[in-house]
């Protein structure tokens, strides 16, 4: 099995970054990591945007700025770690998103325009954690999970979260640990299948 561990948590002693090594750790597995803030992944503009454009048109993969995308659609799962921040997720990972996102990689449509996903993955498990509670899973989780669901053909998710960490007296290494053991039994769920 291929894991991609795609780590959105820019904080050396970030709280998500914790919970997704405990799973990490846990799974026996060939794993590719990327840590996006040490990547040059820049938003798409114009320039990018008609050489990818052309690329795709000429069905010519082979170019550089297609890597993100064949490590996406190759993985059997991917982990995808981000924290809460603004209602979602850090503007790094979007645009990751949209740098993986490409019709002929990892998605295409077919003859009568419906989207048919090319991922090899059966699962994604997204991992979050707030100081505060999250109000919402929409913008988060629920982009990634509707993203992945519709356009790259994935179909079991599992999201794992921990909020209320900043909170006063938060018992911040009690909700940690409740947490890891939620990713216990995902993990007995994984080593079953």
């Amino acid at each position: 099995m291929k894991i991609l561990y795609i780590n959105a948590a820019v904080r050396p002693d970030s709280r998500t970054k914790r919970i997704a090594m405990y799973l990490l750790d846990r799974i026996p597995a060939e794993k590719k990591i990327i840590n996006l803030e040490d990547e040059d992944i820049k938003p798409l503009n114009n320039k990018l945007l008609e050489l990818r454009t052309r690329l795709i048109a000429e069905q010519d993969f082979n170019n550089a700025i297609f890597h993100y995308a064949k490590d996406y659609v190759d993985a059997d799962m991917i982990i995808i770690v981000a924290p809460y921040w603004d209602l979602s997720f850090p503007a790094i990972l979007k645009n990751y998103i949209e740098t993986v996102n490409v019709n002929g990689i990892v998605f295409r449509y077919t003859d009568k325009g419906d989207v048919e996903g090319l991922c090899k993955a059966k699962k994604l498990i997204y991992i979050t954690t707030s100081g505060g509670k999250i109000v919402s899973d929409e913008y988060g989780f629920g982009y990634i999970k509707e993203l992945a669901q519709n356009f790259h053909g994935i179909k079991d998710f599992e999201y794992i979260k921990a909020e209320e960490l900043d909170i006063r007296d938060a018992k911040v290494e009690e909700i940690l640990e409740k947490t890891e053991k939620k990713i216990d039994k995902i993990l007995s769920d994984i080593n079953q299948s």
